[in-house]
């Protein structure tokens, strides 16, 4: 499945680790932390560590992990055609994989990138306001339309309520 994993994860022990708090232990320079927030954890398995101790049990772990991330994101597309959260399940399955392997690590950390971008750019005054006024104009085409069409059919139900 991942079979550089061990090797990222050796390269990346020496890395500085930033508490939670936000504040740096002495013994890190301020040059390794620059660019780690708060989300930003280090790359590789966040396995236990008696799970990373043995190769074949490091294997099934990642096997395990995977296929329940798979199962998690095929139900996610599932929902996407019919009712229910399509997209969150996706995104879920996604964290379920990242706990394992860099590469759906990197793609949740673009994708938050992105989303976060994205509701900051919602938030600016001029977008907010073509928005509204784009909604404002569909909802006025839609109500003319629909306007016109019983103007010229009537209200007609597809059941008889009179028999």
């Amino acid at each position: 499945m991942n079979a550089e994993s061990d090797a990222r994860d050796e390269a990346a022990a020496p890395a500085a680790r930033v508490p939670a708090t936000g504040d740096v232990t002495p013994d890190v320079t301020p040059d390794v932390t620059e660019g780690v927030t708060k989300g930003d954890r280090e790359l590789g398995s966040r396995a236990p560590g008696f799970i990373k101790a043995s190769r074949a049990l490091h294997v099934s772990w990642q096997v395990g992990v995977f296929v329940v991330g798979l199962a998690v994101v095929v139900a996610g597309v599932i929902m996407l055609p019919l009712p229910g959260p399509g997209w969150l399940v996706i995104f879920g399955g996604m964290a379920i994989w990242a706990t394992e392997f860099v590469w759906a690590q990197l793609v949740l950390r673009w994708t938050r990138r992105k989303v976060t971008e994205a509701a900051q750019k919602a938030l600016d005054p001029k977008v907010r306001r073509r928005n509204i006024i784009l909604t404002v104009v569909g909802l006025v085409i839609v109500a003319v339309l629909v306007g016109i069409y019983v103007w010229k059919f009537g209200i007609m139900m597809p059941w008889k309520i009179n028999e």
